[in-house]
């Protein structure tokens, strides 16, 4: 895949009214730098069902959706239903995975980046255990932004600070639907690529335990974190699980229905 084909918008396909990008993960590694060594302002959003689910039910998130430079499949649903397309070799891009290969690659081109989102405590622990694994690697700084919306002078001062700092990536670690929308208002005004990553923040800061490699191989990454935290995730899974199936039946039988909700 090209860099140019990505910002024509060709192949990308819809999911249950998502449009996403069929492409492996060398190749969304690829354009990340790519638009990383131009300081360009991109945005990159991770696709899964949660995501899925809260577009059809959030017309503000379908918008962000919509405006990304770059929505890779992060869930294996949403990777199945591309290869349905016609992908047949389409894996699925999850967060952590695409957060250390780029780290990787950073290390070895001098990239600098920075993180933003997460406790400060999980910032500490993140920055440590990726300069443990990530000789020279170059963290040019980080932000735990409080739970209130900020202000317009502290969000000016955010982005002054990360445009100061020479950050041509910034992972973003605030979830979703948040961080969707904060990449979405700050395109434009931040001069680096900005990845939404969710969770990948609380596994390689050893926060959270990430399933094994057969879980995640099989599609039952989420069940791990399931079991992992019951109380917060059994609601949430549920509701978005049994709307993603409904809505992916409906799709199948009723090809012909209108797949986004108003």
């Amino acid at each position: 895949m090209t860099e140019l084909a990505i910002d024509q918008g060709q192949l990308r396909e819809q999911v249950l009214g998502v449009a996403v990008h069929a492409l492996g993960l060398a190749q969304a590694v690829n354009c990340v730098f790519d638009w990383a060594l131009r300081r360009e302002s991109r945005t990159v959003f991770l696709c899964n069902v949660h995501s899925v689910v809260t577009a059809r039910r959030n017309r503000a998130h379908a918008e962000a959706m919509d405006s990304a430079d770059l929505v890779a499949p992060d869930g294996a649903p949403v990777a199945w239903m591309l290869r349905r397309q016609g992908h047949a070799d389409q894996p699925r891009i999850s967060g952590p995975d695409l957060m250390w290969i780029c780290c990787r690659r950073a290390s070895e081109l001098g990239t600098a980046m920075f993180l933003y989102g997460g406790s400060p405590g999980t910032l500490q622990r993140l920055g440590r255990c990726i300069r443990t694994e990530f000789a020279g690697i170059n963290i040019v700084g980080s932000y735990s932004p409080p739970r209130r919306p900020l202000s317009a002078e502290e969000d000016e001062a955010v982005v002054r600070m990360i445009n100061q700092s020479g950050a041509r990536i910034v992972w973003v670690g605030l979830g979703c639907p948040k961080q969707e929308s904060w990449m979405q208002a700050h395109r434009g005004r931040i001069n680096a690529v900005m990845l939404g990553v969710g969770a990948a923040f609380d596994f390689h800061a050893g926060d959270v335990k990430r399933a094994p490699q057969w879980m995640q191989k099989s599609g039952l990454e989420w069940l791990h974190r399931l079991f992992q935290d019951p109380r917060r995730l059994a609601s949430r899974y549920l509701v978005t699980n049994s709307l993603f199936i409904l809505a992916l039946l409906q799709a199948l039988l009723l090809p012909g229905r209108r797949l986004r909700d108003g």
